[in-house]
């Protein structure tokens, strides 16, 4: 197994605004069905030392539920939550299928261009509402790339290879060129 595999914690969530004044707060699910996030257990923080257990979940809108968590009986303690991803242990998700991963499994590829020839490397994948983006950081320079993660930009995945090739896009005007 490639060593892009290897990831121990998955993201399936992150935690929103609190919901109310009772302490039940939003939940942004990763997962194909947003309730199914209550399924899995023991639900942590990145580090694994803090844990989250789910009383009571109902969903308010596609990937949004609300949920009640043991011990956030109140607004203050479900906004202290706000903007905290939350994790399980890779081994608690069913395997993917062929032709799929979890996100989790692109983050430190090599991006090559066509020809084969690295030019930078994924430190993370996006999504603010239009689809998903890659986020590239190039060698030697502070800024990063995001390149829409579509058949067209990123024709191929090989994680036998811990490559990913990527077509840059057109730059679009008034932009300037990534310097690769």
């Amino acid at each position: 197994m490639a060593k892009a595999l290897s990831s121990s914690r998955i993201a399936v969530g992150i935690f929103g605004a609190p919901h109310g004044v009772r302490g039940e707060v939003r939940l942004k699910s990763y997962t194909g069905d947003p309730l199914a996030i209550a399924d899995y257990a023991p639900l942590t923080d990145e580090t694994g030392e803090r844990r989250f257990r789910i009383k009571s979940i109902r969903p308010i809108k596609d990937d949004m539920v609300v949920v009640a968590i043991e011990g956030v009986s109140d607004r203050d303690k479900a906004a202290a939550l706000t903007r905290k991803e939350i994790f399980v242990t890779r081994d608690q998700l069913p395997p993917p299928d062929e032709d799929e991963f979890y996100h989790a499994d692109l983050i430190g590829l090599n991006a090559i261009d066509e020809a084969g020839v690295a030019f930078a490397r994924v430190t993370a994948l996006h999504n603010f509402g239009a689809g998903d983006l890659l986020e590239l950081t190039l060698p030697q320079q502070r800024d990063t790339v995001l390149v829409p993660f579509t058949k067209a930009n990123v024709p191929r995945i090989q994680f036998e290879n811990e490559t990913i090739t990527v077509i840059l896009p057109e730059s679009i005007e008034g932009e300037e060129e990534p310097k690769v």
